[in-house]
């Protein structure tokens, strides 16, 4: 059974301020010629029906909270749904397409963590390694990298070490950060295993690590070992600092007065990696998903450590594998939401029901849980799964 072929949302309003309350008015839907998918166990009506009903929902989120980015919803390893709405560029009047390319914010971090994987199965590292196993210099002992996967290493926050220490124009890389972090004398939250608590510099220690171990920079490792792979043709490691512009990269924006797009600056943290700055589409990162889950990267073993809650010293469970967040009351939900700079993300996977949502958007959207919610609930009532 074939199902309809997906609509795309594109804007065709020409005027620069943009009126959000009446911007439903404006969206024009263009068939496109994609190839069709067959959905087994489900009829042609009901997978239009579907189709027809997250077409709605886009354009209601668009018009009523502002939303641009991109939708996809795939159902039994296959796409069911591939969709964008809105603007990449609000000066260009330049609607945003499939080619469009997202900064993943902290959903990058599971791309760190199965780097990290990478290795442990190669064997150039261990889990029970320590941080000062690579970096004789670095301040807090007895970090290990399980410590910087599951957010149990009580790091401080390297946000605030580049806002109040760092004092040149130039954003600093990691391993400058790491320099910094070794000469700051700023105390940690807590000793490595007592607690759980989300930490952006757990993330940035490990691709420095992966950088380390590899001697090659931790873009062009995960370029080499998980893009190439999987043939995530429109994804890439961006570094303010050292990457020119790439063509289809969004810029996050921000709304003014309610009305106007203004787009964000880059930041002092902008040149760091490993807890962000993946780019991607949304049909490369459901490539990612499927890789990840049918073993074209990882063993099963690597994989069920990666969505297995973590646990402290004390054998409390924390609601956290490596790189993926583990719903605290379902764990066949692993999901993971993201946001910088004006853009939010969010992949979520329910295991149990063989669904993936990926959302990405790049002006603030809020809802994400929300969102997520509401179109489980819309597939799932209308496939009677």
């Amino acid at each position: 059974m074939l199902i309809a072929l997906i609509s795309v949302f594109v804007f065709s309003e020409k005027s620069e301020n943009v009126d959000i309350k009446n911007i439903s008015s404006k969206v024009s839907v263009v068939k496109t010629k994609k190839k069709p998918v067959q959905l087994e166990k489900y009829s042609e009506t009901d997978t239009k029906k579907v189709q027809l009903k997250l077409d709605s929902l886009l354009k209601r989120i668009n018009k009523r909270h502002d939303f641009h980015g991109s939708l996809l919803v795939a159902k039994n390893d296959k796409i069911l749904y591939s969709n964008q709405i809105g603007y990449a560029d609000f000066s260009k009047k330049k609607p945003i397409n499939k080619t469009s390319v997202f900064q993943l914010a902290s959903v990058s971090k599971q791309f760190t963590a199965a780097a990290i994987m990478l290795l442990y199965e190669r064997k150039q590292i261990k889990l029970t390694d320590t941080v000062n196993h690579f970096f004789p210099d670095f301040p807090y002992e007895n970090v290990t990298i399980k410590n910087l996967l599951n957010h149990t290493a009580g790091l401080p926050k390297y946000f605030w070490l580049s806002d109040h220490l760092w004092n040149k124009k130039k954003a600093p890389s990691n391993s400058e950060m790491m320099s910094l972090l070794a000469k700051s004398n700023v105390q940690r939250f807590y000793k490595p295993g007592y607690k759980f608590d989300y930490s952006n510099t757990g993330y940035f220690v490990l691709a420095s690590i992966i950088e380390k171990v590899t001697g090659e920079s931790f873009s062009n490792f995960i370029e080499d070992n998980i893009f190439n792979p999987l043939e995530m043709k429109n994804s890439y490691v961006y570094n303010t600092e050292n990457d020119s512009i790439i063509k289809n990269k969004l810029s996050g924006y921000r709304l003014y007065r309610g009305w106007r797009h203004l787009k964000i600056n880059n930041t002092v943290n902008d040149a760091i990696v490993g807890d962000k700055n993946v780019y991607t589409t949304s049909e490369d990162l459901f490539k990612w998903t499927l890789g990840l889950n049918n073993g074209k990267l990882l063993s099963k073993e690597s994989l069920d450590l990666m969505y297995s809650k973590g646990e402290t010293i004390s054998g409390k469970k924390i609601p956290y594998g490596f790189g993926f967040r583990i719903d605290p009351k379902d764990e066949n939900i692993i999901y993971h939401h993201g946001k910088w700079n004006g853009f939010s993300t969010s992949l979520t996977q329910y295991k149990m029901e063989d669904l993936v949502i990926i959302v990405l958007e790049h002006t603030g959207y809020n809802s994400m849980t929300y969102l997520n919610n509401k179109i489980k609930k819309l597939v799932t009532e209308n496939f009677k799964v």
